[in-house]
């Protein structure tokens, strides 16, 4: 997918964001009930508003649901790792290998 382009402004409304985005409405409101990262300020009329960040985030949810195949819980996994600073993604891994390798000497103890 092509990622379109944004304009150079500010704040942007709903009804702007979706044609970005290329989604309904009714979507982007629910995805910001299960995503905690896409939270948009509100005007002092109770709107909406939408800065580019946001977009982005909506942009990388959009990718990781329609063209990864992410379930929801899988995509706020996902951007909740990549949010993790890289040194405490290098704990995690050197962890999690260090498990993986434990696992692996049992089970070529007990065949």
């Amino acid at each position: 997918m092509a990622t379109p382009e944004i304009p150079d402004k500010l704040f942007f409304r709903i009804g702007e964001v979706c044609k970005i985005v290329e989604i309904e409405a009714f979507v982007l409101r629910f995805w910001e009930t299960e995503f905690p990262n896409l939270a948009p300020q509100k005007s002092k009329s109770g709107h909406r508003v939408y800065k580019r960040k946001d977009i982005e985030m909506v942009l990388r949810i959009k990718e990781l649901l329609y063209e990864r195949g992410y379930t929801i819980a899988g995509a706020r996994k996902q951007l909740a790792r990549s949010r993790m600073p890289k040194a405490d993604r290098e704990k995690v891994l050197n962890q999690i290998r260090r498990e993986l390798q434990d696992i692996l000497t049992l089970l070529r103890r007990n065949p």
